[in-house]
């Protein structure tokens, strides 16, 4: 896949896990636009969430990887933008099938529940994997409520 844009965020939980995606994606020679949060002190991941879904769906960026404790807040609060196809990922097979069948646009995962060397799998795997298009692209389309 070429090297694109691609957005970060989380809260507090997802913070330590985040600083090393950025070094990864570095590592990698991808371009990357932090949204915060900056530390592991508490705050509101819906902030962050909603600063990388804007940045997508006005296409400052291509793709996002969000952290929350979970996962699961912050993914909410992503799918909320109608641009925005985030999935929940703790396994590289579920980051490949996302992108594959889903074209999943935002990595989301569980920082306090997947270990380093896992999540660089998925990173990995979430970037490196295209969409297959054909019979998925309808179920792509029938997302958004009418």
């Amino acid at each position: 896949m070429e090297k694109i844009m691609i957005g970060l965020a989380s809260d507090h939980a997802g913070y330590p896990l985040k600083e090393q995606v950025k070094e990864w994606l570095s590592a990698k020679g991808y371009a990357f636009t932090d949204f915060g949060t900056n530390s592991t002190d508490s705050c509101d991941y819906p902030e962050f969430a909603h600063a990388l879904g804007n940045a997508i769906e006005q296409g400052e960026c291509k793709m996002g990887i969000a952290i929350c404790g979970t996962g699961n807040g912050i993914n909410m609060s992503l799918n909320h933008h109608a641009g925005i196809r985030g999935a929940l990922c703790w396994q590289p097979e579920i980051a490949e099938l996302a992108r594959q069948h889903n074209d999943a646009n935002v990595l989301v995962m569980p920082g306090r529940f997947i270990d380093e060397a896992t999540a660089k799998k998925c990173v990995d795997t979430f970037l490196d994997t295209a969409f297959e298009g054909g019979r998925h692209q309808r179920r792509i389309d029938a997302i958004p409520v009418k």
